[in-house]
């Protein structure tokens, strides 16, 4: 069965950091381009980040950019998001989603081009 879990989510003070894991079973991610996604309640599921293949592509929301940065390991099958300097408006329910990328291309992909989804984690910014 394939499976994107998602781990790491957690309450952290205003100014902490955090980092999230998302981990495939039943597939490996090679060829695959992992973003990561947040929904807040009452609000869309928003586009966060996403690294390409090999990682040699990623990219950031404008309210992310500087404070989360994005990895993978794929030997451990494992996509990472650091979450640093966090903010209450970080509050939401984070989740990682694949498409299939073979060819690496530095696409940006649209939400609903992503096969597979995780569960989600719940972040928490509050003081």
């Amino acid at each position: 069965q394939l499976q994107l879990v998602e781990s790491g989510g957690g309450l952290v003070q205003p100014g902490g950091s955090l980092r999230l894991s998302c981990a495939a079973s039943g597939f490996t991610l090679d060829y695959w381009t992992i973003g990561w996604f947040r929904q807040a309640p009452g609000k869309e599921r928003e586009g966060v980040s996403w690294i390409s293949s090999s990682g040699g592509c990623t990219n950031y929301a404008d309210s992310v950019k500087g404070r989360f940065t994005i990895s993978r390991d794929n030997a451990k099958n494992t996509v990472y998001l650091q979450m640093n300097s966090l903010k209450p408006e970080d509050t939401a329910v984070y989740y990682c989603a694949a498409v299939p990328n073979r060819y690496d291309y530095c696409l940006d992909y649209q939400k609903y081009e992503y096969h597979y989804w995780g569960q989600g984690t719940q972040v928490t910014v509050s003081s």
